[in-house]
């Protein structure tokens, strides 16, 4: 492991998060609700949040809170790891007004079975510290096409390493039926590793096992060209500067008609990322660290990190 450069659990802990983590600012991160006040306070798109229930009093209102939606995404704001996470594709109404719901996976669920979710969420099921949280309710983000032979259900993010404001290494999450529709490496979705240079996938992975197709399309993963790169790796650049933590996994969306924007930030990231890229992260990020100048802007620390990795 160690002559592979492969970054561990300890290692990732004690020489990276507490190092280079302010405690002060683990709210920003793990708290979506601040998340999103902190992007929109700096400019970083991210999803609309429409509301939030905070209160179990606030669950009679979520009939009428929905009723002339079209889709939304439940989430926890202190979740990890897309546990609590339910993405209503489809409202449904029949002649009796009565509601319903389609998730991403097309199975169709009821009032009651949204109430009692929240209702779970709202009891800390989901959140980090098994603390009562907060549910929000969200904008869906629509796929972007360059993923439509890609994915089940659901829609891919890509997650980026940041160090010190330098992105390392980067993925592309496909979901899969076994993910239930969600870009989640944990159940089941693919970790496809992409080339910092050129935004090209080059390996991939199911629960650690090395793929080549993916399972439900059939498609070849390797050479998927990742659309808007550059904006990508500059827009996780800029999450370093937002909430000022230095080793960071900020996973991005890339929408038809926006391009890139942040979906969350994750002080904690995972180290499967490593798996997905044939490669470790130690070398990239003793790179980072002995040979980085400092005070250079999120688009110099973007080009610097391509020429290096």
């Amino acid at each position: 492991m160690r002559e592979f450069g492969i970054l561990g659990i300890n290692n990732r802990i004690g020489r990276y998060i507490l190092r280079h983590n302010k405690r002060a600012n683990y709210p920003l991160v793990d708290d979506k609700v601040k998340t999103a006040l902190r992007a929109d306070a700096w400019g970083v798109p991210m999803p609309e949040n429409y509301f939030v229930i905070s209160s179990f009093g606030d669950l009679k209102k979520l009939p009428q809170l929905v009723s002339n939606m079209h889709s939304f995404v439940i989430k926890p704001a202190n979740g990890s790891q897309g546990n609590g996470i339910v993405v209503v594709s489809d409202v449904l109404k029949d002649e009796k007004g009565w509601i319903s719901f389609r998730r991403s996976s097309g199975k169709i669920i009821g009032m009651e079975e949204v109430r009692h979710h929240i209702s779970g969420i709202l009891s800390g099921l989901y959140s980090l510290s098994g603390l009562p949280d907060t549910a929000i309710i969200q904008q869906k983000i629509d796929m972007h096409p360059v993923f439509n032979d890609y994915c089940y259900g659901g829609i891919p993010d890509v997650r980026v390493i940041v160090h010190a404001g330098f992105p390392v290494m980067s993925m592309v999450r496909l979901p899969t039926r076994d993910s239930d529709g969600k870009a989640n490496l944990h159940q089941g979705a693919i970790g496809a590793g992409i080339n910092l240079k050129d935004g090209t996938t080059r390996n991939a992975v199911i629960k650690n096992q090395v793929v080549e197709k993916h399972p439900d399309t059939g498609h070849l993963l390797n050479g998927l060209v990742i659309p808007h790169w550059q904006e990508v790796l500059e827009l996780a650049a800029r999450c370093y500067d937002m909430v000022e933590l230095g080793y960071l996994g900020v996973d991005i969306v890339l929408t038809p008609d926006h391009g890139p924007i942040l979906l969350e930030l994750n002080a904690r990231p995972g180290l499967a990322i490593q798996i997905a890229n044939q490669a470790g992260l130690v070398p990239r990020l003793k790179k980072i660290t002995q040979d980085a100048p400092p005070g250079l802007t999120a688009k110099e620390r973007v080009a610097l990190s391509q020429s290096w990795f």
